[in-house]
């Protein structure tokens, strides 16, 4: 089975949608694509129809590009209110006396029992060791024993906001198939031996909020949103040059620089201000402005990281789509020092690090199912032959995603 899955990112700035294929260990992007996010407040949706405009309208744009509907996704939920706790399970091994998937699933549940709040809802499990009669294992699929243990991390949300996506999602015809954090998301997208292995941060950074993820060995342990981004940069440059904040942002992602090392005090940017005079914008000053900002933003995030974790941090990796920012390593490399690192999204098809927590929410629902041992796909055959371009364009339906949230995985 071709295994095509989806995300959607529900940002405060831009709402994203990825759909890619996975081949072995890799991606391979079929649709990549962002629209201007509505009704989205600090990473909390506030105003649900216009939320469901927006979606709509970036389904639409993906329906055009694929030739058949996005009618499964798996999509973000605000983390500010996260909770994490750590859960164990033992269960017996019947049947052959070998770890199937039945075995892991059920030891998973078990192991969540009792750790989610009320007023709550599970968003996932994340297995931190399992145990065959005793002997660790990080994947016990066909090993032979008479005993199934796990430790893992449960990590709950409010059942308010999964249920309001939800809503908001059914009426665009589309079934939450899973839902995740965007810290797990934007962790996954820069995973590998060495993150594996040590403690670390991921920080993303957009358009209103930084997300930031604390993790050790892969695992996350705390987290925090804090309620800055690249509209602060926007609101300074407007104000300083009475100009409105579509202009602003125009300025900063096309002109001005993070850093002004590298910055220009002979290059200028005609614009026309608020009360219609045409004026001049210096590339120096504009950066010294967006400069200050950030170093502020920059440094708020770092205080925190402070308070999230006492051991010792091997890596800071800082993405999202104000990471983009021309000369932004530089500031973070000013604020930072020497262990933290802008990425660089290098997915044909999605290099911007605006879809990272997409590409990551596809890395990590992957390996759920590997884990679990199954095939799954949220394309039908039809649909792959026409995204293929086997055959014509066909029109899908999709069901009603209430009552089915996490169906793909457990029973609640």
């Amino acid at each position: 089975m071709r295994e095509i899955l989806a995300s959607l990112d529900i940002g405060s700035s831009k709402i994203k949608l990825v759909v890619a294929e996975i081949l072995g260990d890799s991606l391979n992007v079929l649709c990549a694509i962002d629209e201007d996010s509505r009704g989205v407040k600090n990473g909390t949706i506030v105003e649900p129809d216009e939320t469901e405009y927006a979606i709509k309208k970036l389904l639409k744009r993906a329906e055009e590009l694929l030739g058949v509907k996005v009618s499964k996704v798996i999509t973000t939920v605000s983390e500010e209110q996260a909770d994490f706790k750590v859960g164990e399970a033992q269960i017996d091994i019947k049947d052959d006396m070998e770890v199937n998937a039945n075995n892991i699933q059920r030891v998973l549940q078990t192991s969540s029992v009792g750790k989610v709040d009320k007023g709550n809802e599970l968003v996932t499990i994340i297995p931190i060791m399992f145990k065959v009669d005793g002997n660790k294992y990080r994947l016990p699929l066909g090993v032979k024993g008479e005993s199934l243990q796990v430790k893992s991390v449960i990590v709950s949300v409010p059942k308010k906001d999964v249920y309001l996506i939800a809503k908001i999602l059914e009426k665009c015809s589309v079934d939450v198939v899973d839902v995740m954090i965007p810290s797990i998301g934007s962790y996954y997208a820069h995973k590998n031996v060495s993150t594996d292995n040590s403690v670390g941060i991921v920080c993303d950074v957009g358009g209103q909020t930084i997300n930031i993820g604390v993790f050790n060995k892969g695992i996350i342990i705390n987290n925090m949103v804090l309620p800055y981004g690249g509209d602060n940069v926007d609101n300074d440059i407007s104000f300083i040059y009475k100009i409105d904040n579509k202009e602003s942002k125009k300025i900063k992602e096309t002109f001005a620089l993070a850093n002004n090392k590298n910055a220009s005090q002979k290059e200028n940017m005609e614009i026309v201000n608020n009360q219609g005079e045409k004026m001049k914008v210096n590339q120096y000053e504009v950066s010294q402005v967006c400069m200050s900002r950030l170093q502020e933003i920059l440094n708020k995030a770092k205080n925190e990281i402070r308070y999230l974790t006492r051991k010792e941090i091997s890596y800071i990796i800082i993405t999202g789509g104000l990471s983009e920012f021309r000369g932004f390593p530089l500031e973070v490399e000013s604020v930072f020092g020497t262990k933290a690192s802008v990425s660089n999204m290098m997915i044909v098809g999605a290099r911007n690090n605006k879809y990272a927590v997409c590409i990551g929410m596809i890395k990590y629902f992957d390996e759920k199912l590997k884990l679990r041992d199954r095939e799954y796909s949220m394309f039908s055959e039809d649909d792959i032959n026409i995204i293929s371009g086997i055959e014509d364009n066909k029109q899908i339906s999709s069901d009603s995603v209430l009552g089915k949230v996490f169906g793909i995985f457990f029973d609640n």
